[in-house]
């Protein structure tokens, strides 16, 4: 079963992520150049987080697993809430939070991204 620090550690290995805890002291909010793509809220029994996608694709993975939801406080067109669980594969979860880091990297100006 995965845990919050395995989901920490693959964030922070990625360009230009930062860490930190704009909203709340049980929020951890991952950006990218100082976009969020990623929030893991650490108060939670299970694990779960929230992630973006597109919305084509936030209603394919809602639709395919009830572990992911609407972005809970968030754009549910854009966001998903993933509940961790033995029925969404590992492989899959980081995949979600890849595709979330990409697009928020795609929409930042060529200007920030070729400082890296």
């Amino acid at each position: 079963m995965m845990h919050a620090e395995a989901i920490r550690t693959y964030c922070l290995q990625k360009k230009e992520v930062t860490e930190s805890f704009p909203f709340d002291e049980h929020t951890l909010v991952f950006k990218v150049a100082g976009k969020m793509f990623l929030l893991l809220p650490l108060d939670e029994t299970l694990l779960v987080f929230n992630a973006k996608n597109t919305p084509e694709k936030s209603l394919e993975l809602r639709e395919q697993y009830s572990s992911i939801q609407p972005g809970f406080h968030m754009n549910k067109l854009h966001w998903n809430t993933i509940h961790v669980n033995d029925k969404i594969p590992t492989q899959l979860i980081y995949d979600l939070i890849d595709d979330s880091y990409n697009l928020v990297v795609a929409k930042l100006p060529k200007k920030v991204k070729a400082n890296w």
